[in-house]
């Protein structure tokens, strides 16, 4: 395996981060804070708590996810769609770089600013509302295997974007969308009964609960139903990723 071009792909993406640091970690950051004191703290100190959890550190993991998501397909579909646009994607498919030296080296770095994301807007919940973590590990678990995950959502969307404005179709009228309404900031178990098996055809409902568990030992579905969901999208975009790249689809548009 070519480690040098992994690391050159790995640096120019995280050296591109912190050259935009304001918009591509305090945005996000300072976003997420006004929900904090949206929710957590104007809303949340009028509500009680649910399953004995208080409302605001109830959201914590909803929010996070909410950003992580976000974060993780933007990250990703920029970053390799910019090399597409300008025709620099030549002199990489020329170099002598594999297909998953490829994939590592871009998902790598989309994956580790998203990472730092979570954990920044983690401490930072801290300064609004007080909550414990029960499952440290399992935390972190899930945390990796989301922002994985979605970083090669994004890095398939963007190979297949072939305009701007198709980077940004499916992370603001899908995946925000589903984040909203797969429990990010109320438990399914609230909704009607009709409405709870409808809720459970939505993905995200199962990254959060898995995530809320970590956190309280609290969940909407079972915990190892929620990590089979992470590791299967996993898998399924690793094999679109493959199939991409054996077939060339996209590669040089």
């Amino acid at each position: 395996m070519n480690v040098h071009a992994i690391k050159a792909i790995y640096r120019f993406e995280m050296a591109r981060t912190f050259r935009t640091l304001g918009e591509s970690i305090l945005s996000p950051v300072l976003s997420t804070s006004l929900y904090f004191i949206v929710f957590g703290a104007a809303i949340g100190s009028r509500m009680g708590d649910i399953e004995g959890v208080s409302y605001g550190a109830f959201i914590i993991p909803g929010l996070i996810m909410l950003s992580l998501l976000g974060e993780s397909i933007s990250n990703a579909s920029f970053g390799i769609y910019m090399p597409k646009w300008a025709g620099t994607i030549y002199e990489l498919l020329s170099a002598p770089v594999s297909s998953v030296e490829v994939v590592i080296g871009y998902v790598g770095a989309a994956a580790t600013k998203s990472l730092m994301l979570g954990l920044l807007i983690l401490a930072t919940a801290r300064l609004f509302v007080p909550y414990e973590i029960a499952h440290p590990v399992w935390m972190l678990a899930f945390l990796v295997l989301t922002a994985v995950s979605f970083s090669l959502f994004g890095f398939i969307i963007g190979l297949w974007a072939d305009d701007f404005q198709k980077l940004q179709v499916i992370p603001l009228m899908v995946v925000t969308p589903l984040t909203f309404l797969g429990g990010a900031f109320y438990s399914i178990s609230m909704l009607p009964p009709l409405w709870q098996k409808i809720t459970l055809f939505n993905p995200v409902v199962y990254l959060i609960s898995g995530f809320r568990w970590s956190f309280y030992g609290v969940a909407d579905v079972n915990v190892g139903v929620s990590l089979a969901a992470v590791i299967g999208f996993l898998v399924a975009c690793l094999a679109v990723v493959g199939w991409i790249f054996r077939t060339g689809w996209r590669l040089k548009s």
